[in-house]
């Protein structure tokens, strides 16, 4: 009994000496938070676990649309150009400044090898994205069925040419405008009708 008691309180003591060397160092300023500086073997497969396990068990449930239809993929070719280009790059895009200043690096997804996840492990990704990475979470300003047509180009992706990459993504700035600022207006008819209800103007449901 004493032997165990024993073990236990050198167990209590390694765990605060521990803490206590790791609360010293992280207050010293000592860890290499640069984005210019990879991570050590252990720390890299640490997060690199941790982010698969999750987004793998989070989107298990995500049910997956049709992912074919030709207007779904011509919206989502015209989104992935002005929000993940710049990141994810495209057919014949080059190379940016930005791009090579990310740790971790983000895939450039015209490539078949990077196309590694099924499609509700890219939508999950695009609508929370990543933490400790550059990846943004695009579902606070995007609806659904913008995300799911940004996957649905992504299966095509791999496979387009630059020049038919370009001809499909032309009119992508134009196109994304459009459509955000219909997003724009549809988001504010909540407070409109919200407003009108405080002020004696909303109507009967039965109506």
């Amino acid at each position: 009994m004493k032997k165990r008691v024993k073990i236990v309180w050198s167990l209590v003591g390694i765990v605060a000496v521990a803490a206590l060397f790791g609360s010293g160092y992280i207050y010293m300023g000592e860890v290499d938070v640069a984005a210019d500086s990879p991570h050590g073997p252990f720390v890299s497969w640490l997060l690199q676990t941790a982010r698969e396990r999750a987004v793998s068990m989070q989107s298990r449930h995500v049910v997956v649309p049709r992912l074919d239809d030709a207007d779904t993929i011509a919206k989502g070719a015209d989104e992935y150009a002005e929000m993940c280009a710049g990141c994810h790059l495209g057919p014949g895009v080059d190379d940016n400044e930005f791009r090579r200043g990310l740790y971790p690096p983000a895939p450039a997804l015209a490539s078949s090898d990077a196309q590694t996840r099924d499609p509700g492990e890219q939508f999950w990704i695009l609508k929370h994205g990543l933490k400790l990475s550059a990846m943004p979470a695009w579902g606070p300003t995007h609806d659904d069925a913008t995300l799911w047509s940004i996957v649905a180009f992504l299966q095509v992706l791999p496979t387009l040419t630059p020049e038919r990459y370009a001809e499909m993504t032309k009119g992508a700035a134009d196109a994304h405008e459009h459509a955000h600022a219909a997003n724009d207006s549809d988001a504010s008819a909540p407070d409109e009708a919200h407003d009108a209800t405080e002020h004696g103007g909303a109507t009967s449901q039965n109506e």
